[in-house]
């Protein structure tokens, strides 16, 4: 069984790997959380706002 001492390495070196080889993927990785969080604090900031009919919404949108 690996122990935590020999994961490190194998973590180092994977993560190394993906920074030079898989910029892009890790690029989108890191946008993806980003737009996650974003989300995330936007619900929790309109949880307590009060409720806004559609038309209003659309007003805003077209206006």
């Amino acid at each position: 069984m690996l122990e935590a001492q020999d994961l490190r390495p194998l973590l180092k070196e994977l993560l190394r790997e993906m920074f030079t080889q898989e910029r892009d993927m890790l690029a989108e990785l890191i946008y993806e959380v980003m737009e996650d969080v974003a989300m995330a604090m936007a619900i929790a900031e309109g949880k307590d706002s009060e409720n806004v009919g559609r038309g209003e919404i659309f007003a805003l949108l077209e206006g």
